[in-house]
């Protein structure tokens, strides 16, 4: 039978038939590479994986690069909120725990608007071990 004929009847375009599909012989080496850099650095995507594996000598596209990245099933995992609480002043993320009362307090502006339009802000003050509010002298002035 002819190419064409067996071709029309698979339902296969005629050049399939012809072109030898070869991988390129670097392609398991790479993929370990990149799969290696991805769990290394958890929160870099294809792009900056591209750029360390150059850094590294790799001759590489970024196309090629993307398409190992989708057939592993590598993905950048979501960003994890900050927590806004209290934080120590020099700057480490070490969350401050109420040991008694008055230890730990914490402040919050609340913004609200009157019936006829006018906003008004007060400055809430909670102690965190006990959660009452602040009852200070100037609690009562205006």
């Amino acid at each position: 039978m002819s190419e064409r004929r067996v071709c029309r009847v698979l339902g296969q375009h005629r050049s399939t038939q012809r072109k030898v599909p070869c991988g390129a012989d670097d392609e398991q080496a790479l993929t370990d590479d990149v799969v290696a850099l991805a769990k290394q650095y958890g929160r870099y995507g294809y792009r900056r994986v591209t750029a360390l594996l150059h850094a590294a000598d790799w001759s590489v596209n970024h196309k090629r690069v993307e398409r190992i990245w989708r057939r592993e099933g590598l993905k950048v995992p979501q960003r994890q909120p900050k927590r806004g609480r209290l934080w120590l002043n020099d700057g480490s993320c070490i969350r401050l725990r109420p040991e008694y009362p008055g230890h730990v307090w914490a402040y919050d502006f609340v913004e609200e608007r009157t019936h006829d339009g006018r906003k008004f802000r007060i400055l809430t003050i909670i102690d965190e071990a006990s959660r009452r509010a602040s009852r200070g002298r100037y609690a009562r002035q205006r």
